[in-house]
């Protein structure tokens, strides 16, 4: 009775914790935080651009400018078919993303609940899987990015549930169900690397997880993995036909060769290395170095390693490390892809030293609370010091531009994308894209530049050519010292000046809906 109202207690305090994230949905990226990441003021809007455009465009694709969407098209395709009930909104796209972050919590703690072995002290299961979930809920890391409608959360809920189909087609029979079974982890896989690319470095895991499930028996793995490889070929395949046959290549090919300046060379190989790993106190600098402790310890006895549970979140975890090292870019989102498995292998290997010891029980719970005072306090701190600056600022940049209907309203940002998701203003990127900005600024005429705390010399260079810049505004947004102030520049065309429009070289394709009001 006592243990069974500690597993509820505990899931309902995960369930609480939840609730909190979606509080605030349009509150800032929690400000003067350790994460100091620059998606907060891109991410949101470049990935889901394809279904903010479609809506406010009626087209999903602008030749020339950044489409993300079309390398990576699973989140925008979710967000599609929420705004087509909702409109295109930040607080629908955010909720999305800590709707996602519950499913995350629910198949971790199905996962985690998976049977170790047998035996009488099998019942520790539920209360290590139920601190799991407290853990993650309790993140004051995983609650800044969780409420980010960015790439990540998406990702780390389809994996886990992978592996959890995975991990069920062991105790599956008949025939039929394996293939089934195994398509579906194939169909995950799939959806794992159109959501971000990055996934294949999660393959391991997988494979492991369905090598596990066939009982490594030779002719069952092979029909197992082959089964799962070609369900995930198969629409692979037919999406990169579709992306060739519409002539959309330029902009898969650009996605890959934009990230093109970063990566890991022999001279900064050791640097990046302990870079990499040193990071990881981004995911909490008493979580991150007590799961390290807790793992290797685990290490040491022999059952952990007969634990597909625990060896796939292992392989999970250093196969996403491997690469943060290659990509040599350190940002703070990328560990979210880490920092969620590494919470479930502490828990798991929590059990399995309990398991071995009983002094460990008394050791590793206590422990696990104080992290979770820890960081339920930091969380509480961003949840009841909400910032809006940023939203203020997207606001009042439309009033501006509206102030001017005979103006072209088309905003010129590299912020565009979240300034289009927060308040529907058409825009184009000034940074990335397949045309140069000479030859977008042709296409799409913009009437309004917004940039952040300066005016790069490229870019004035480019637009004086062209354009009499006014400076009309400034405003106030979020911490960054680089990153603090957006300034709106009005964009007049200079007589005789304007270049000449180039013609696109991709096909607009609009996904034929009807477009929402904002």
């Amino acid at each position: 009775m006592r243990r069974r109202l500690v597993e509820n207690g505990t899931l309902v305090l995960a369930a609480v914790l939840l609730l909190l994230h979606f509080l605030h949905l349009r509150a800032d990226f929690p400000n003067h935080s350790p994460w100091n990441d620059w998606a907060k003021y891109t991410d949101e809007g470049w990935y889901g651009d394809a279904a903010i455009r479609h809506y406010l465009r009626g087209t999903w694709h602008l030749p020339g400018d950044f489409n993300a969407g079309v390398a990576l098209p699973v989140w925008p395709l979710m967000e599609a078919l929420l705004f087509r009930f909702t409109g295109v909104g930040i607080i629908a796209a955010r909720a999305l993303t800590v709707t996602l972050f519950g499913c995350t919590l629910l198949a971790s703690f199905l996962l985690l609940h998976g049977r170790v072995q047998e035996g009488r002290r099998m019942r520790l299961r539920t209360i290590f899987a139920a601190a799991a979930c407290v853990l993650l809920a309790a993140s004051p890391f995983l609650y800044a990015f969780s409420r980010m409608a960015i790439l990540e959360p998406l990702l780390v809920l389809l994996t886990l549930l992978a592996l959890l189909a995975a991990y069920v087609l062991r105790r599956a029979r008949e025939r039929l169900q394996r293939i089934a079974l195994a398509a579906g982890v194939g169909l995950l896989v799939a959806l794992m690397i159109g959501t971000k690319t990055t996934a294949i470095f999660l393959l391991p895991a997988v494979t492991y997880m369905l090598a596990a499930s066939a009982h490594w028996r030779w002719r069952r793995m092979l029909a197992t993995v082959g089964t799962a490889a070609a369900a995930a070929a198969l629409p692979c395949a037919i999406y990169l036909a579709y992306v060739a046959h519409y002539g959309y290549l330029r902009d898969f090919r650009y996605l890959f060769s934009a990230n093109g300046y970063t990566g890991i060379t022999r001279a900064t190989l050791v640097q990046v290395v302990h870079e990499t790993f040193h990071n990881g106190l981004w995911m909490g600098p008493l979580l991150y170095p007590v799961a390290l402790i807790a793992i290797c310890i685990a290490l040491l006895r022999r059952n952990v390693w007969r634990d597909p549970v625990f060896v796939s979140l292992l392989l999970w975890v250093l196969g996403y490390f491997a690469f943060l090292a290659y990509h040599a870019n350190p940002q703070p989102r990328y560990y979210f892809v880490i920092a969620v498995p590494l919470a479930l292998l502490l828990a798991r290997a929590a059990l399995h030293l309990a398991e071995w010891n009983w002094l460990a029980l008394y050791g590793l719970l206590p422990l696990m609370l104080v992290l979770v005072v820890l960081d339920g306090a930091q969380m509480m701190g961003y949840v009841q010091h909400p910032e809006y600056s940023f939203q203020t600022a997207a606001e009042r940049i439309e009033q501006v531009v509206e102030s001017e209907p005979g103006h072209s309203h088309t905003v010129l940002s590299v912020s565009g994308s979240d300034l289009s998701l927060m308040t529907g203003l058409p825009s184009i990127c000034d940074d990335f894209g397949t045309m140069v900005l000479e030859d977008r600024i042709a296409t799409y005429k913009p009437g309004w530049f917004v940039s952040w705390n300066y005016l790069e010399d490229d870019k004035m260079a480019t637009l004086s050519k062209f354009y009499s810049l006014t400076r009309v505004a400034q405003f106030a947004a979020m911490d960054d010292p680089d990153r603090n102030l957006m300034i709106v520049y009005r964009l007049d065309a200079k007589a005789g000046t304007q270049p000449k429009r180039r013609r696109p070289g991709a096909r607009v394709l609009p996904m034929h809906l009807p477009v929402a009001r904002r």
